[in-house]
């Protein structure tokens, strides 16, 4: 039984990581190569036409590092998760339609930072996160309350721990979707620095627990 629910968990896991991959791949299509008939003057020109395009850049490393914080966390979750369930599988599903989904939000923010749609484009951006966490929150409790899905060996220390780090994403991502109507570079910057903290804290549980295993 029990490696029966591993190989279920596993097919999830292999699934949701090709998912994941194509989505991070996808993001790169924005970053456009300028036409040589269209350079500025100038030994410089390619260098300034390349300049011009740091919104794209900043987009792309932002929903970069936020989709490889997701993806890592997820795998964290499936060293925990042994078993699956229909409604736990139509939530991994949901996380993937909004992960597939993040391409267009980022094209979004990259064509119209500088306009005066940006508000508008930021809070597309910061929106998509904003579910993303939410969804992800599901994702986890699902699986979590009561430890249905959970391996039994899991400490409890270790899961709430990741309980409590979730907690966190939809107030932060919130904040910046509100930010998006007052201040769009503060609103995509805090994007950036919540998939930074989340790069930091989802090693926490993890590192809390191979420091309880040496220790016993």
């Amino acid at each position: 039984m029990e490696k029966t629910a591993e190989r279920e968990t596993g097919r999830l896991e292999a699934f949701s990581d090709g998912v994941f991959a194509i989505a991070i791949t996808l993001l790169v299509l924005d970053l456009k190569v300028p036409r040589a008939d269209s350079l500025p003057p100038g030994g410089g020109g390619l260098l300034r036409a390349l300049a011009k395009q740091w919104p794209a850049f900043l987009a792309y490393l932002t929903s970069f590092a936020t989709i490889l914080v997701m993806w890592v966390n997820h795998h964290i979750l499936f060293t925990h998760i042994r078993r699956t369930s229909q409604p736990f599988l139509y939530w991994n599903g949901l996380l993937l339609l909004f992960v597939t989904f993040v391409p267009f939000p980022t094209s979004l923010v990259a064509a119209y930072v500088l306009t005066p749609q940006a508000r508008t484009a930021a809070a597309v951006y910061a929106g998509t996160f904003l579910v993303l966490a939410l969804v992800f929150n599901g994702l986890w409790r699902h699986a979590s309350t009561g430890r249905r899905l959970l391996d039994p060996a899991a400490r409890a220390a270790s899961v709430q721990a990741i309980t409590r780090q979730y907690l966190v994403g939809p107030v932060a991502y919130f904040a910046a979707f509100l930010l998006a109507f007052v201040w769009v570079p503060g609103s995509v910057g805090l994007c950036l620095v919540l998939a930074l903290f989340f790069a930091f804290t989802g090693a926490l549980p993890r590192l809390f627990e191979r420091k309880r295993s040496e220790s016993s």
